[in-house]
């Protein structure tokens, strides 16, 4: 079928027309420029004006579009503490308007990796420690995104949990431990939400590059999963070209040397930058590509180079199996541009955002998400009270961490801004600290951190503590791309400054604007904590609405917090792994299947604050629990808000197997769901269960499979508060 032109219309019909040079075109990036709307791109696939076929756009995503200023959001580990997957889809509805407002046609988002590492530099990036969670997440994200015309593209496929060694570590782990914890929110993200596109990872998986994985691409992603659009590598992660398209690579990022960082950066020109310092000494790509790896630093990136398809498929095309999956390449390619548009006689959707509602969405996210980890009695605030803000992170906003998941923001609101929006009482500002660094790409090369090692003006801090009602300190580590951070502590000396805060302050609040768990040396010297976790462009009004009662903190913890040695992490073998005899090091997850709050509990070790932990401004009782496991599974959770003022509950469900010889986590989330009670409101919610709450991968028959016996449904608010429970046998359970 040709269109009116005489021009090819269907996708095999421009297989069949597109010459081996326009084909080859089609499956490796090229020089992005600048987007349809003059912003800069992260990636971008050429024309082929011939026969109609547009160019495609690619911008990272995350966090917000990464490209020119966009609505800088809170964090991805902040939505995920929400507990409320509708959030991630208006998220990615609105994060998928800004972008094809941009003419970007690919969103490089969501990040779909489970947080293993606590310390891991991207560990904001991700939803959690949980698989289950992490897929429901994962699965709305998507949804959301590719409802405006965009195709999001989860990424990093598969077991990528640690920025250290991340190009050339090898994650060794279990079939069983692969299926289900590492592969589920990829999984989900494919069979329920339809994704687009999917980005393998840098590293290796049991020894093979994710980028020429064939099993994991080709077996699992594509014959078990079901998925039917391109796979795409992580920006110069392939390693061997003909090798990664046999395996079931599609499109190879950027396929270029680096001359166009300029154009992928949405904040600082790098390279104008370089050139201004050093007007008279020349950048070729070779230096450049070694600036961005950090200088060999063991969680950079690989020495950007041209591209390897475009040297290693030509001279192998004599092969009908190549010709034959160069084909199916440019078929998957082409998926993307059916998807938004981009094929001859179809048009690519408009959008015309309203930025003041996508900045009300950022402050209401930063809200849900926000925890509240501890309150005697302190919060919330009495808005005619005096205040003190104290700390490093009160006088700028937080949008984010370092590297590709950065946001420019057109505006962003700091704390004491936003506190000094909301209180009618005094406030006070002092830091107190030097700011804590700078981990983007510019400011890494640059070296832009504070010069020394930081210290506490006590007496300033204090003073301004002692002359208040309530000190809020303000405090944040600096995590991003690139490197892990190096211990939970927070940086510099901030938790000195907490402890001069609390001695002298009659009532003091601690807000943690951080990438993951922390350490809490002071947690019993201080009245309050929240965490905020990188809160985005309105996480200053996010905070003051908190602080002062005008809405309660919604979030609960999508990751453990726990004493930095009882982490199964802890072990240099599990991370950051050791070399082993083929010359790459191997970081072996002999922890299997107990990660997070499984460790934990199956150790006997207590957290600081377990998984799924979030307190309100009310109270909440939980009265019964009966379970539904005909038609769709669920179990019907009566609780009733026994406090004077709404709040917001967590319902969460955790499968406790039955007592057999079988391996198990003494305890996996199954299902939770976030609701809002009016004060004495009684209500029976129904909490959806996972399809797979009752089953577990069996690695001797290759599928999932449900023992026989009793499972225990344990209903509460977090993973280690479970007042109600419900009993039923394997029998009664349909698959």
């Amino acid at each position: 079928m040709t269109g009116a032109n005489g021009s090819p219309e269907s996708v095999p019909e421009l297989v069949a027309a597109l010459t081996t040079a326009e084909k080859l075109s089609l499956v490796r990036g090229d020089y992005p420029g600048r987007g349809e709307r003059g912003v800069p791109v992260a990636g971008y696939l050429p024309p082929v004006e011939r026969l109609g076929i547009g160019p495609l756009r690619l911008a990272d995503g995350p966090l917000g579009v990464r490209s020119g200023e966009a609505t800088a959001f809170p964090a991805t580990l902040a939505l995920g503490a929400t507990f409320d997957p509708s959030l991630a889809s208006t998220f990615g509805r609105a994060v998928g308007a800004e972008a094809r407002a941009k003419g970007i046609d690919v969103l490089l988002a969501p990040g779909c990796n489970l947080v293993r590492v606590p310390q891991c530099g991207r560990a904001f990036e991700y939803y959690g420690e949980d698989p289950h969670h992490s897929g429901q997440f994962a699965a709305a994200t998507v949804r959301g995104i590719q409802s405006q015309g965009v195709v999001a593209t989860p990424k990093h496929y598969v077991a990528n949990t640690q920025e250290h060694s991340r190009v050339t570590a090898s994650a060794e782990l279990s079939e069983r431990a692969l299926r289900e914890l590492y592969l589920r929110a990829f999984e989900t993200a494919v069979t329920e939400a339809d994704a687009g596109a999917v980005m393998a990872a840098y590293n290796r998986v049991n020894g093979t590059h994710a980028t020429s994985h064939e099993r994991l691409l080709t077996d699992l992603l594509r014959g078990e999963f079901g998925f039917e659009g391109p796979v795409v590598s992580d920006w110069w992660a392939v390693n061997d070209g003909l090798a990664a398209a046999q395996a079931g690579l599609d499109l190879e990022m950027p396929g270029v040397g680096v001359a166009h960082l300029a154009a992928m950066s949405g904040g600082p020109n790098l390279l104008h930058e370089l050139r201004a310092r050093w007007p008279d000494r020349l950048y070729p790509e070779r230096l450049l590509g070694r600036l961005i790896a950090y200088a060999g630093r063991p969680g950079g990136i690989p020495e950007p180079s041209g591209s390897l398809f475009a040297r290693s498929l030509p001279a192998a095309l004599g092969s009908d199996t190549v010709r034959s999956r160069l084909d199916e390449m440019v078929r998957r390619v082409l998926s993307l541009h059916r998807r938004v548009g981009a094929l001859p006689g179809e048009s690519r959707r408009e959008a015309d955002p309203d930025r003041a509602t996508h900045r009300d969405l950022a402050r209401r996210l930063a809200v849900r998400g926000t925890v509240l980890l501890r309150n005697e009695g302190v919060l919330p605030l009495d808005p005619g009270a005096s205040v003190a803000l104290l700390g490093p992170a009160i006088e700028s906003a937080t949008t984010g961490g370092g590297g590709s998941s950065a946001v420019t923001p057109s505006r962003a609101v700091s704390p004491a801004t936003g506190v000094r929006e909301r209180a009618v009482g005094p406030v006070t500002v002092e830091p107190g600290h030097p700011p804590v660094g700078e981990n983007s790409l510019t400011g890494a090369l640059f070296d832009r951190r504070s010069p020394g090692e930081p210290t506490v003006n006590v007496a300033a801090v204090q003073n301004a503590a002692a002359s208040v009602d309530t000190a809020v300190v303000v405090v944040n580590d600096d995590a991003g791309e690139f490197s892990d951070r190096e211990t939970l502590a927070l940086p510099g000396a901030q938790d000195r400054l907490v402890r001069a805060v609390a001695e002298t302050a009659a009532q003091t609040v601690v807000v943690l604007q951080t990438a993951g768990a922390v350490e809490m040396p002071w947690l019993d010297a201080v009245d309050a904590v929240l965490e905020l976790w990188y809160p985005g462009q309105e996480g200053g009004r996010a905070l003051a609405s908190v602080l002062y009662g005008d809405v309660a903190p919604g979030g609960r913890l999508p990751v453990t917090f726990a004493d930095p040695a009882d982490y199964p992490t802890t072990d240099p073998g599990r991370y950051p792994g050791v070399e082993g005899d083929h010359g790459y090091p191997e970081v072996h997850h002999t922890e299997g299947l107990f990660v997070g709050y499984r460790y934990l509990d199956e150790q006997g070790l207590d957290p600081l604050f377990p998984f799924g932990h979030g307190l309100g401004y009310t109270t909440v009782a939980y009265e019964s629990a009966t379970a539904a496991l005909d038609g769709d599974r669920s179990v019907q959770v009566t609780v009733e808000n026994t406090g004077e003022r709404a709040g917001r509950e967590v319902l969460q469900v955790y499968v406790q197997p039955p007592q057999n010889n079988v391996v198990r986590p003494p305890r996996e989330l199954a299902g939770f769901r976030s609701v809002e009670l009016a004060a004495g409101e009684r209500r029976t919610v129904a909490v959806p269960l996972d399809d797979r709450t009752f089953t577990r991968y069996n690695e001797g028959v290759g599928d999932w499979v449900l023992d026989p016996g009793r499972y225990t449904l344990a209903v509460g608010r977090s993973a280690r508060a479970t007042p109600l429970e419900v009993t039923v046998d394997a029998a009664s359970v349909r698959r």
